[in-house]
């Protein structure tokens, strides 16, 4: 086929403006198709997760999220040999100045300050800061993408309000972290505990209760291990728990959407089909509009396995540049997407990967190839007589 390159590249080129608009067609396909695949993977086969997070459990209420677990939890999750470090947390959800600014909107938790690092070695804050958070009841700490959207400084007071426990935090800013796994684009805000527990009504129940435990093993062959562990010992407890690893904890949000597996690959499966109609036609426009040079090329001695390999040929490579393309758009946003500060973290690995990649132009080149190759078979198989013959 080298010998007829230029010949194939001139065919191609016969008709400029439909061979733009097609390989454009099919690069926004593929666009679509690159970013739907590497979401599949991102959520269902967990990207590349950090060294920390392979080593952190996640344990809350068997039944359902919103319900709580008690705190004397902790001191019998702490006697499990594996364990190296576990933390209590719970979710605010307080309103910070008007909660009608989306920037006003971020993640708030109440944790033990003592253990936060030791939990997430990835947090990386200075040491008189984490110091002044673990002596100063009511210091708080920020992320660095949060402390900057929001103009935050050290020793910044921030009030926030939540009707619904109900509770009014007065806290001070004593520490800014940087997530080294997040590449910094985490929002969250995080207190101590003890404080809001008192700051609760007496006798409130919620003083005693929280929502999860972050809990940080010593190895990765002890994760399975530890979960099992932890879910035996409250098994038959009025609060069973079920403990999982972090990202699967992370994906259980996703999970409330419904089957979004089964939702994905049915748009990459019409997608597929889609690109396959629209190349279909416009190459097979193309090839009945060269009927006639058909018949002076087998006139020129030109056999039929050439004329079938010459226009499969011309229509993988128009179906092929078509998935470059897109790949390289998909790579791009896909690229974007990742840092947007609000990013969900069980997206954060969502990028083009190499196989990905690959898959997808093998994808393009055999559709190219399936589009053409009724056309190019009929038009391989037209004598002389009737090519010559034609008008198309």
């Amino acid at each position: 086929m080298a010998r007829y390159f230029f010949l194939i590249l001139k065919s191609a080129m016969r008709n400029r403006r439909r061979s733009a608009l097609t390989i454009a067609s099919i690069a926004v396909s593929f666009c679509l198709l690159g970013v739907l695949t590497a979401m599949y993977r991102a959520l269902f086969y967990g990207g590349d997760t950090t060294p920390a997070e392979a080593l952190r459990l996640v344990t809350h209420h068997k039944v359902s999220l919103v319900q709580d677990l008690p705190v004397s939890y902790e001191r019998r999750i702490e006697q499990i040999p594996t364990v190296r470090a576990v933390t209590r947390l719970r979710w605010f959800g307080g309103v910070y100045k008007d909660s009608r600014d989306p920037k006003n909107r971020f993640g708030q938790f109440a944790i033990e300050p003592s253990a936060l690092f030791r939990v997430h070695p990835e947090f990386v804050i200075p040491q008189e800061e984490k110091l002044a958070f673990e002596r100063q009841r009511t210091g708080c700490i920020a992320s660095k993408a949060l402390a900057a959207k929001l103009g935050w400084k050290l020793g910044q007071r921030i009030t926030v309000v939540n009707d619904v426990m109900p509770a009014t935090l007065e806290l001070t800013l004593v520490g800014i972290f940087s997530d080294q796994d997040q590449n910094n684009q985490t929002n969250v805000l995080y207190f101590n505990w003890d404080y809001l527990s008192e700051s609760l009504p007496a006798g409130s129940e919620e003083r005693d209760m929280i929502q999860q435990y972050h809990i940080q093993v010593d190895s990765k062959e002890d994760v399975a291990r530890t979960a099992h562990a932890i879910d035996a010992l409250f098994n038959n407890s009025p609060y069973p728990t079920k403990t999982e690893e972090e990202h699967a904890f992370q994906l259980s949000f996703v999970f409330f959407l419904g089957n979004l597996k089964l939702f994905l690959a049915a748009i990459c499966a019409a997608v597929t089909f889609t690109i396959l109609l629209v190349s279909a036609n416009t190459l097979s426009m193309s090839v009945r509009e060269r009927i006639r040079e058909v018949g002076v090329l087998k006139t020129l001695g030109f056999t039929r396995s050439a004329i079938l390999s010459m226009i499969l040929t011309e229509a993988g490579l128009m179906s092929l540049l078509g998935g470059i393309v897109g790949c390289i758009v998909a790579a791009v946003l896909c690229t974007m997407v990742r840092q947007t500060p609000a990013f969900a973290q069980f997206l954060r690995s969502l990028s083009l990967t190499p196989e990905i990649a690959a898959l997808n132009l093998a994808a393009a080149l055999l559709i190219g190839i399936a589009s053409a190759l009724v056309a190019a078979i009929n038009a391989s198989r037209t004598s002389i007589v009737d090519a010559l013959r034609s008008t198309a």
